[in-house]
């Protein structure tokens, strides 16, 4: 019993451990964009799905497939010492493997999983129900789906522990070193385990006698659609509740590993005993949070952050629990368990397929989660009715009256978004919208670009106005007086800008002037120069335009290698005011690239403006690291072309900064300090700075 338990706790720590890892290593590739982590689960349930195939391949009677098991786990080894020659670790890629800015991001993420942990993932994923059958065949009276509890026990361990502990003592490398010598201590175990099914299986060639009781019985095609149906909601829901909280905070391992958990917990459960799970009881739960689903997404722009995460956690966990509720009290005779397993992998790799590759091209906004509360009710209303259980009244009257409610919900997240846009679209990167405001009004009508509940341009439709900086962008803000206050200003400045929306802060261009804007969204980068013509700001401006595709960090990183430093006079880093902000862009490594394409008389304007977290004390501990002169301006806005704005101004040179137009506008930062610990490619923690 000590073998199993190890083998499964310790495969199932490593699963679960490496997806945040790997993860949090490439995400600053692709943009930190929620999409990398959705496209992460996908490729993992997937593999997990092709590992539970493979184990019901191996267990089943006949050849000694075992010997395929050996074979397998010995190339593993192979893969990971040879890569470990040439990375940083055996599973984190060189820097000579990120992605070109014309790469499609979907398939360059599953190439770099498939190389550094394609293989060990498979094996890993194979090993909870090879065991789990080995155990059947050696303890044919006893249970093995208790051994699943202890299979999501070891995940559960293996996530939180990571941005909890994992991550906030060792470096990315030293992580990964870590991991890939836990990988190798489980290949011993997974080796010695295999080769005593090997000898048990020649020793015995025929199964003992499996009791009348456990005799295989057909599997119905309704109990098989259900199962993958369960589990493919309980994944699609997953992934959109993880979707919906980051794009409301950042992308980082703490909000994956959250969602995950629950996820995680709700196996945990449900597959303890059956007793831990009540209809009634989770029946109540899912409407109470149901219902403060929509209150959330009414009220998004008031309620606190903490509070929505909440919401939506606890809807998730209503949701999973009905799920793998459900699932566990359909489940088959243990003779059956690993062809269970497999249709259960089947529907999580559906849910994920769905939600990365169907979603995006079928819904222009992020509707997938309405989709899987939809999901939940029905399935919860086909299982309450299955092999002719009639249910009570009260019962089917709260179904029926579920699914309407959950329509409506669809309904509304929806109507949200259609409401008032002329222009609704979505790719990898992120859902973009276009609405017309002030309809009634026609000097004062406006286009807006908006990104969930982020404004991210304003351009008035009066050609009066038209050229105007608006929104963040004004005269009176941070940004606006560093351009307009330069000492290179009408004598050809050069300004670099990280995050394009649609270009305002070209209308501050002169003849001479280069704006160089740095965009990982092709679809922004559309919009902006002018697609549909609903913005013009690029057009319109007197500077030289140019726009560089692809992930602002990556892009500096080449310009540097290639061209040198570009030497901006301003270098505006507008990338933090959106809800889910690119930490990595925001650290050490990220500044020290800043301050090397800066003009000796550069200044660096940091938007901070943000819902939800704090971003001061972070960008001051950087001023502090690397010396820089700074000022923290607040504009209060007009509430009409202006809106409110918060800007740090950043220097080497401290006259830059010292002339009345700034220093009379800045805050008052005297005496101001902070504990918080520099951040950096290694470390960074959002829990500390939220509002």
């Amino acid at each position: 019993m000590f073998y199993f338990i190890v083998s499964i706790f310790l495969s199932a720590f490593l699963l679960f451990q490496i997806q945040p890892m790997i993860a949090r290593y490439i995400l600053p590739w692709f943009g930190g964009v929620p999409a990398v982590w959705s496209t992460v689960q996908m490729f993992f349930q997937i593999l997990l799905t092709a590992g539970y195939a493979y184990a019901d391949w191996v267990s089943k009677p006949g050849y000694k497939r075992e010997r395929w098991h050996i074979l397998l786990l010995c190339l593993s080894v192979i893969g990971v010492l040879m890569l470990s020659v040439f990375w940083r670790s055996p599973i984190t890629p060189s820097s000579d493997w990120k992605p070109s800015p014309e790469a499609m991001p979907v398939l360059e993420i599953v190439k770099l999983l498939m190389i550094s942990v394609g293989l060990p993932y498979f094996l890993l994923a194979s090993n909870s129900p090879l065991v789990q059958a080995w155990f059947h065949r050696l303890f044919p009276t006893q249970t093995a789906y208790r051994l699943y509890a202890i299979s999501n026990i070891g995940s559960l361990l293996g996530l939180v522990s990571y941005p909890l502990l994992v991550e906030p003592l060792f470096t990315l490398p030293v992580q990964g070193w870590m991991w890939s010598i836990g990988y190798l201590c489980y290949v011993g175990f997974a080796l010695w385990g295999t080769i005593k099914a090997l000898q048990h299986r020649s020793a015995t060639v025929i199964y003992p006698e499996i009791e009348a009781s456990d005799r295989p019985i057909r599997l119905s095609w309704s109990d098989r659609l259900l199962w993958i149906g369960l589990a493919a909601t309980a994944s699609l829901f997953l992934l959109a509740t993880t979707a919906r909280i980051t794009q409301e905070i950042a992308v980082v391992p703490f909000l994956w590993v959250l969602p995950l958990t629950i996820y995680l917990l709700s196996f945990i459960i449900t597959f303890a005993n059956e007793r831990y799970y009540n209809r009634n009881i989770f029946l109540g739960i899912f409407i109470f949070s149901f219902l403060a689903v929509i209150w959330a997404v009414i009220g998004l722009a008031t309620i606190p952050i903490i509070i929505q995460i909440t919401i939506y956690s606890l809807c998730l966990f209503a949701v999973c629990m009905i799920c793998h509720g459900e699932l566990y009290r359909l489940r088959p005779q243990q003779s059956q368990l690993t062809t269970f397993y497999l249709l259960v992998s089947v529907g999580g790799a559906l849910g994920g397929i769905f939600v990365t590759f169907v979603a995006p091209v079928i819904f222009k906004g992020y509707w997938e989660y309405p989709l899987g509360l939809v999901l939940a009710w029905l399935l919860f209303f086909l299982t309450t009715f299955h092999r002719s259980e009639t249910g009570l009244k009260w019962q089917r009257l709260m179904l029926w009256a579920g699914l309407i409610c959950a329509g409506f919900l669809m309904y509304l997240f929806i109507s949200l978004d259609l409401e008032s846009s002329v222009l609704l679209q979505r790719n990898f990167y992120a859902a973009t919208r276009i609405k017309v405001l002030e309809l009634t009004n026609e000097s004062s009508q406006r286009y807006v670009l908006v990104h969930g509940m982020t404004l991210h341009g304003v351009q008035y439709l009066d050609p009066e106005k038209r050229k105007l900086p608006t929104a963040y962008y004004s005269e009176t803000s941070g940004v606006g007086l560093a351009i307009n206050h330069h000492p290179r200003r009408r004598n050809g400045m050069r300004v670099g800008v990280l995050g394009l929306g649609i270009g305002t802060l070209a209308a501050y261009g002169l003849p001479d002037d280069v704006y160089r804007f740095y965009e990982i969204n092709p679809d922004v980068i559309e919009i902006a120069i002018g697609k549909g013509g609903y913005f013009s700001y690029l057009q319109d401006s007197s500077a030289t335009i140019e726009v560089v595709l692809g992930d602002a960090r990556l892009s500096l990183e080449r310009e540097l290698q290639e061209s040198g430093s570009q030497n901006y006079h301003v270098l505006v880093l507008d990338v933090f005011s959106s809800d889910s902000i690119p930490v990595y862009l925001l650290n050490r490594e990220a500044f020290a690239l800043y301050l090397d394409h800066l003009a000796p008389d550069g200044i660096i304007a940091v938007h901070i403006s943000n819902r939800h977290l704090d971003l001061v004390p972070v960008v001051w501990k950087l001023a502090d690291h690397f010396s820089l002169h700074r000022l923290l301006i607040d504009d209060e806005g007009d509430n009409e072309r202006a809106i409110r704005s918060r800007w740090f101004l950043l220097s080497r040179d401290e006259s830059l900064l010292s002339i009345p137009e700034l220093t009379t506008r800045a805050r008052n930062m005297n005496g101001y300090t902070t504990s918080l610990p520099l951040w950096t490619d290694d470390y960074s923690n959002l829990l500390q700075i939220m509002r």
